[in-house]
């Protein structure tokens, strides 16, 4: 076996849970081969250059094997290279990720515990009142 359909492809080597998905993101425009627009059925074979969009990454990898069959995570990477552009723009991005603070963390108070509300509760009832006697 020398050539394999990509969507085929990006299942075998782990970069997709299900062949559907692969093909979703396939025709939403996200993988290219060699410079152009993929579609599930298009053939790849050791040498080809593919690029997909993952989130906000970009990686670029090198078809070293073919395999039709999902195998073990060790097995599947036998199947790609990373070039050395991707690899720098991944930790690249991982470096960026760890820089950049975390949104919720930066929130004082969150959903109030059952305590506190009770206190709310105590303080709201002792200054206002809607009923007619107080």
């Amino acid at each position: 076996m020398d050539k394999l359909r990509i969507d085929k492809w990006l299942w075998a080597a782990r970069f997709y849970k299900t062949r559907s998905l692969a093909v979703e993101e396939i025709n939403k425009g996200r993988v290219r081969i060699n410079d152009l627009e993929a579609k599930p059925a298009r053939e790849v074979k050791a040498g080809d250059t593919v690029s997909l969009r993952q989130g906000p990454l970009l990686r670029t990898l090198v078809v070293r094997g073919i395999s039709s069959q999902r195998g073990a995570a060790p097995v599947a990477q036998q199947l790609y290279e990373e070039t050395e552009a991707s690899l720098a723009l991944r930790a690249q991005a991982a470096e960026q990720r760890q820089l950049n603070s975390e949104p919720a963390s930066s929130l004082e108070h969150g959903r109030p515990t059952k305590r506190d509300r009770r206190s709310l509760d105590k303080a709201w009832n002792s200054r206002w009142s809607a009923s007619i006697d107080h």
